[in-house]
């Protein structure tokens, strides 16, 4: 956790607007992953 997003879990635990961030930080990831993966699946299958 602290690696990844600079605090550590009792902060995260603590404070609710930290936690959003991490959260929203966390979707965006998650979303360029699969456009990512999207984008690699698209060039295998021509």
């Amino acid at each position: 956790m602290h690696q990844s997003h600079g605090m550590g879990y009792l902060e995260y635990a603590r404070k609710r607007e930290k936690r959003m961030d991490v959260e929203m930080s966390r979707e965006e990831d998650y979303r360029k992953s699969q456009l990512i993966y999207a984008e690699f699946e698209r060039k295998i299958k021509k």
